[in-house]
This record gives structure tokens, sequence and C-alpha cells, in this order.
């Protein structure tokens, strides 16, 4: 049986779920009825979240250094995750949905930056929106692959995590998260 875009990112928002442990242990019943009614845009945050914690893990960053000797970086986390949000809502905008930019960037950073003064997480948040514009406007081919590559890998994920006849295994893809996140990195770095 095929599935819709929808019910992938349903089932993708599950087994990641699953995989972190947050959804404890369901009995099948329950399994089904959370799937049937997760809010869509609730998952696609949980999703750009968790991809984003996943990239940061893979390229072996460290936040909480960084947050004292290299703050700017948290912001290039945050436009890393709401560029996956984006490429994940993306195919939603042929159904007539919208994303919500204010609430995702919101929701990405308190997922990845708890326990941080509002403050503090105020200026990640405004940072990394800066940068996803910046990133998203610029006609540069250099940015224009670099946005191509990301969809690729963020479809890839999701084509591995729901499709048992995928060519790749989600383990396999989670690594070029890790390396374009890197890339990111250098990049504002180098500015």
């Amino acid at each position: 049986m095929e599935m819709t875009y929808e019910e992938r990112l349903r089932f993708m928002y599950q087994l990641c779920q699953a995989q972190t442990g947050a959804m404890g242990i369901q009995s099948e019943a329950q399994a089904v009825e959370a799937f049937a009614n997760v809010e869509i845009e609730d998952a696609i945050h949980y999703l750009a979240s968790f991809l984003t914690f996943k990239a940061i893990q893979s390229a072996d960053r460290h936040p909480a250094e960084e947050l004292e000797n290299d703050f700017d970086m948290l912001g290039v986390y945050q436009c890393f995750g709401l560029m996956v949000y984006a490429f994940l809502f993306m195919p939603l905008t042929q159904e007539g949905l919208h994303p919500d930019y204010d609430r995702a960037q919101i929701t990405i950073g308190k997922t990845l930056f708890d326990g941080l003064s509002p403050e503090m997480l105020a200026e990640i948040i405004e940072s990394g929106f800066h940068k996803f514009k910046l990133i998203a406007e610029a006609e540069s081919e250099h940015w224009q692959e670099y946005r191509e590559n990301l969809d690729k890998v963020t479809i890839s994920y999701m084509i591995a995590t729901t499709d048992d006849d995928s060519p790749h295994s989600a383990e396999e893809v989670l690594p070029l998260f890790g390396q374009l996140l890197s890339q990111l990195c250098e990049a504002f770095t180098a500015d």
C-alpha cells in the first residue's frame, strides 16, 4: 500500500519518537490513535528538531561549549533546523497548507536550546532566522546547491525511514545531515 506524504510524515514522526523513547510503551491501539491524531505541524517541528539534533551529534559539534566560546554557532543550528522544517513542510503547500515559520522557529529553538534564558533563546532564534532568510534568498550557485542537497537528504531520510524498499537505511542517511551542518557551520565561521 502506497503512503501519502502526510502519512509518511506521521509514520516518521512516530518512528523517531520511538527511537528517542519519547512515546513510552504503547499498545497497538494507542499507536494507531496517536498516528491519526498528531497535528502535522507538530510532527514536522519534532522531526526538524530531531534531525538537527542528530546532525549536531553526527558533526561532532558541542553546543554547550559553543554557548561559552562561539555563541553565534547556536544560531547556525537554529537556521539548520528551520531549513529542515521548510523542506519537510514544502510538499504540503501543494495541499493548500502554509508553514508557520514564527511558531516553527520558537518551537525548534525551545527544543534545541531547552534551559537557556528567554533572552538568550530570543537572540538565537533571531540570529537563526536571519541566516535562514539569507540562505533562502541567496542566488549564488553555492547556496542553491546547498538548498538542493539538504532537500534531497531530508527526503532521502524520510524514504529510508518509512519505506522497506529504500535503497538506503536511515542510519546511512543520518551522517549526511551532519556533513551538511558542518558545511553550514564552516560558511558562517568564514564570514
